[in-house]
């Protein structure tokens, strides 16, 4: 052990670099400062990738804003067409319905008629019974 440290102190005085106190916090100063330095580009570093990862959610929240813009777009444009259909079937039920209101008031027209003119042939056939009986 003796030789261990015996041997550790020549080398520490083959290399050691003795400095007067200003060189020393000279030297201190500028360990600290790199110290320092390296602090803050690995937070520079830090700050950029959530930087990045900000402006990638604002670039999927617009894409995403986009989209559901143009999914309300067709659903708007669906709903119109669907209100437009509703539209033409209710006009065309409209017109069948006329079509069905006349066609029930002709046949209701006929029906009377020949209600008249049943009333007239009985009429006459019953004045025939009594002028052939007489």
């Amino acid at each position: 052990m003796a030789s261990n440290l015996e041997s550790l102190k020549k080398l520490l005085t083959k290399k050691a670099v003795y400095v007067d106190d200003e060189t020393f916090a000279k030297a201190s100063l500028s360990s600290e400062q790199a110290r320092t330095i390296k602090v803050l580009e690995q937070r520079v570093e830090t700050l950029e990738r959530e930087l990045d990862s900000a402006i990638s959610a604002a670039a999927h929240a617009r894409t995403e804003k986009r989209q559901a813009e143009a999914a309300k777009k067709a659903a708007e444009l669906r709903a119109q067409d669907i209100t437009r259909e509703l539209e033409n079937t209710t006009k065309v039920f409209e017109l069948h319905m006329e079509e069905l209101r006349a066609k029930q008031e002709e046949i209701s027209e006929r029906d009377k008629e020949i209600k008249l003119l049943e009333a007239i042939i009985q009429t006459l056939g019953g004045k025939k019974s009594v002028s052939t009986n007489g």
